[in-house]
């Protein structure tokens, strides 16, 4: 008798306990799902760019093509995700739009620095370049580089808005007062075309790319240092801090892709190749070195 009224008041707790373990595993939140999950389910994702040629841009049909989003789209069809559908988006916006969650990764060949590895996490760098003026043809004004402009007064610098060629004027010790800042590359072949600007700053294929395709405008002789300090800078793709399952499974495809034939065959027709491969880590770049 004594054994059963012991065993009853067992099950009765023991049914207890299941139904509130029940209850308490039914409040908790369900697992979030990742934007890698996401991407795969769906078979696509947004990626954002600025339509700086040959990085990130548009074609006259709309297709979206460059170094960034050529790239982007062979590692991600290697991860199961097919579709990738670009958002154009002004350079200087492409941290704050990647983290409002306008785009889920920003494929713009955007350069490796710590001030945005503080924003955002970046993937292994998949080119290396340095940088070029764009002037006018003749290059009247004798420009060479930013200590060029430096030295001259008289001269203003267009450079891209968000871009790190602000920057990299600053260093040479060009005054805040020449440096004009623009939206994007259309804007600074025209400040040159016009006269509103002596020169324009950005990377050797940028300047190339623009040269090439605009009248009455020229490249300078690439250069690799600004104030003795190397500026050839390495781009990356972008992602948010919280999406680190995206950010591992894109490296671990891309470090395999890159320098492979297919990765050169991909990007040469674009004027990147064996020359632009990259040659510091994410980790270095991020670390300033």
């Amino acid at each position: 008798m004594f054994k059963s009224s012991i065993s009853r008041r067992m099950v009765v707790k023991a049914a207890a306990c299941l139904a509130l373990a029940a209850t308490s595993l039914a409040s908790l939140p369900a697992h979030a799902e990742t934007t890698l999950e996401r991407a795969k389910k769906d078979g696509y994702i947004r990626v954002g760019f600025a339509n700086e040629a040959p990085f990130g841009f548009a074609t006259p049909d709309g297709k979206l093509t460059g170094e960034a989003p050529e790239v982007a789209k062979a590692v991600l069809a290697k991860m199961g995700i097919a579709q990738v559908d670009g958002v154009l988006t002004e350079f200087g916006s492409l941290i704050p739009g990647l983290k409002a969650g306008r785009f889920d990764i920003i494929a713009a060949g955007m350069f490796i620095n710590p001030k945005r590895c503080a924003e955002i996490n970046f993937s292994e760098p998949s080119y290396g370049i340095g940088q070029a003026m764009l002037v006018a043809k003749g290059n009247p004004k004798g420009v060479k580089d930013y200590s060029s402009i430096k030295d001259n007064p008289d001269l203003k610098l267009a450079v891209m808005a968000g871009a790190v060629e602000g920057g990299y004027a600053k260093d040479a010790g060009v005054a805040a007062g020449q440096i004009v800042a623009l939206p994007d590359q259309s804007s600074l072949v025209a400040a040159v075309q016009a006269g509103r600007a002596d020169a324009a700053a950005l990377t050797a294929l940028s300047i190339a790319d623009m040269a090439k395709k605009a009248d009455g405008v020229e490249s300078t002789k690439p250069f690799g240092e600004v104030a003795g300090k190397s500026v050839k800078g390495h781009g990356g793709f972008g992602f948010r801090k919280e999406d680190t399952d995206l950010q591992e499974a894109f490296n671990a495809e891309l470090k395999t892709f890159l320098g492979s034939p297919e990765h050169i065959a991909l990007v040469e027709p674009l004027g990147f190749g064996k020359d632009y491969l990259p040659n510091k880590t994410t980790a270095q770049l991020c670390a300033g070195e």
